[in-house]
């Protein structure tokens, strides 16, 4: 009954209800683009293309496309030249000292860098696109490209043309991107990889169901206890994505005219996993280097060692390499230097230590032991599909189990939450959880 109320009281607020529906409607728009092949090929003769999308990497950015680059689809590409684009503009705002005065510069250099993302996102759609088809000539038949058969068309301008409309179609994804964080509900980058990952799971689980019930020796069991061990390690992830470490800041008594500024005590929320999935992402990719080893005699055996993906050594390099890019992304994105010079600015200061150089030593020192055990749960969150797959859960529905797809899932879910509860309580009626809190949110 409480969660039916508080789907009315969401339905009851003008503008909560607007922004839902725009959002579903652009996530429409999206999921329909997601099956519209390119021009020119034959939709039939795509298996082999779909079947080879799930592994490694290229599993990954079908994962993030919806499908769609298993689909040799107008949004094969999907949004992740923009990640791509984003992920550099990040990097260089920490060694280039030109991005890192914009990053200071508030909204005027924020705008500067999201154009500055979107030219370099153009960039990289030129390089991912012609590779991307060529991988698709290598992976489909030659009659499937109708273009080329029937209307005498040459493989360059069937790739001039494919690469010009897989060019549109990512922008065209980026900019729905765009309108949802602005008209919508939540982050509209995140919310369209979300749908994407979603949109795998009901087959999985149905084809996870259909497997255990065809079963003769405990099938039933299994599965329940399946859902129970997924329903604990969904938790786990949340606990994970909302840990934080509190530093206390004492912000300085200022008294202008007749009123008094500062003097409270606030707190700087140290994420335990402020990398978010990226070191998963990153680890995921150098983890295929190993498969071209298997080209020489010599070596082919290291390569099928290091790259059987439910095997001891791949996990436990797959682990190290979490816990290393963890350190490391963390490191990236988190600037202590930055945040003891805001303090300073503000009049705030930590008690007990000095500003200036004895701040960022203190904070840095905090983030050092709170990264440690974020890194390492994060390895076994990354692991955990390989383990399910070991104890008999099906390759699709292991998938869920960790790794990339559950840590993207709850991390958007919680944000959207907390977005639509901030609209519930500003409009005096309950949130969503009658006890307990999303992160963020202050009390009433």
């Amino acid at each position: 009954m409480k969660f039916i109320e508080t789907i009315k009281n969401i339905f009851k607020i003008e503008e909560l209800r607007k922004r839902l529906g725009y959002t579903l409607i652009l996530l429409l728009v999206y999921r329909l683009g997601c099956f519209v092949v390119l021009p020119g090929i034959d939709a039939s003769m795509l298996a082999t293309l779909q079947s080879n999308a799930n592994q490694g990497l290229v599993g990954l950015l079908n994962m993030f496309s919806g499908g769609a680059f298993g689909n040799a689809s107008i949004f094969a590409l999907g949004v992740m030249p923009y990640i791509s684009a984003s992920i550099v503009i990040q990097l260089l705002g920490v060694f280039v000292p030109y991005f890192r005065k914009l990053q200071m510069e508030g909204e005027s250099g924020r705008k500067k860098m999201n154009q500055m993302t979107r030219v370099l996102t153009i960039i990289v759609i030129i390089i991912q696109a012609p590779a991307y088809l060529a991988s698709v000539h290598a992976q489909i038949p030659a009659d499937a490209f109708v273009a080329v058969r029937n209307l005498g068309w040459s493989n360059f301008m069937f790739n001039l043309v494919s690469t010009l409309i897989l060019m549109s179609g990512s922008m065209f994804v980026m900019w729905l991107g765009e309108r949802i964080t602005d008209r919508g509900i939540g982050n509209g980058i995140s919310i369209i990889i979300m749908i994407g990952i979603v949109a795998r799971l009901p087959y999985s689980i149905a084809a996870e169901v259909t497997e255990k019930m065809t079963t003769t020796n405990g099938g039933l069991l299994l599965l329940i206890i399946e859902f129970v061990i997924w329903f604990f390690v969904i938790i786990a992830a949340i606990a994970l994505v909302q840990a934080v470490r509190k530093v206390p800041v004492q912000y300085a008594k200022r008294v202008i005219g007749n009123r008094q500024y500062g003097g409270v005590r606030q707190y700087i929320p140290l994420k335990i996993n402020a990398a978010g999935v990226m070191p998963i992402i990153f680890a995921q990719a150098l983890m295929l280097f190993p498969v071209l080893f298997s080209r020489w005699d010599a070596t082919r055996g290291l390569a099928a060692t290091l790259g059987n993906y439910t095997g001891f050594w791949y996990n436990f390099l797959f682990f190290i390499l979490v816990i290393v890019f963890t350190y490391f992304y963390t490191a990236v994105t988190v600037n202590p230097t930055m945040m003891a010079e805001d303090m300073k600015r503000n009049g705030g200061f930590i008690p007990g230590v000095k500003p200036g150089k004895k701040t960022v030593e203190y904070l840095d020192s905090i983030m050092s032991r709170v990264t440690l055990p974020g890194s390492i749960a994060l390895g076994f969150i990354a692991i955990l599909p390989a383990l399910a797959m070991i104890l008999g859960v099906s390759n699709s529905f292991a998938s869920f189990y960790g790794g990339t797809s559950l840590l993207i899932l709850v991390g958007v879910v919680l944000d959207t939450l907390q977005q639509v509860e901030s609209y519930l309580l500003m409009r005096h009626y309950d949130g969503l959880m009658k006890t307990g809190r999303i992160s963020g949110r202050s009390g009433m």
